[in-house]
């Protein structure tokens, strides 16, 4: 992984606390299994070995992967950010023209992507479309789902 990743500093101590929870609790968990799976003998024809294996692989891939984004991290001063346009760690309050409807958008990188909370990632078509827009601006999302159209209403830090 290459370039700078933003991110919250909540962002960056959940990062922290999962590198954590894959190196100390599931890495030995799997090397456990391994093992275990080594003592019943015969490991060609040996199908939890073989699983065990692969879990491993993809244990060690998903840590390869949260530490480039450690390495690379960097937290945003949120007291540096320009309140006049949407960016990375903006609260965007827009109403959905379509629906009539008002919502509220925290724009964050991908690994802090939660819909439910409200963190929608910059790199999503509505968070592209938001991204460097002001308050009053029209703005047209091209989702899977379709054409969205959204009016910025505020923007907040």
């Amino acid at each position: 992984m290459s370039g700078v990743f933003y991110m919250s500093k909540e962002g960056l101590e959940k990062l922290q606390e999962e590198i954590k929870y894959l190196r100390t609790v599931r890495r030995p968990d799997i090397a456990k299994a391994i093992a275990e799976a080594r003592e019943k003998g015969d490991l060609s024809e040996n199908a939890e070995y073989h699983a065990a294996k692969e879990e491993q692989g993809h244990l060690e891939a998903k840590l390869s992967e949260l530490e480039g984004k450690l390495v690379n991290a960097r937290i945003m001063d949120d007291s540096l950010l320009d309140a006049s346009k949407a960016n990375i760690l903006s609260t965007v309050e827009v109403l959905n023209k379509k629906l009539n409807k008002k919502m509220k958008f925290t724009l964050v990188n991908e690994a802090e992507a939660n819909f439910k909370e409200g963190k929608l990632s910059i790199s999503s078509p509505i968070g592209k479309a938001l991204l460097g827009k002001a308050v009053g601006d029209n703005v047209q999302a091209h989702t899977p789902g379709g054409e969205m159209e959204f009016e910025i209403l505020n923007i907040s830090i």
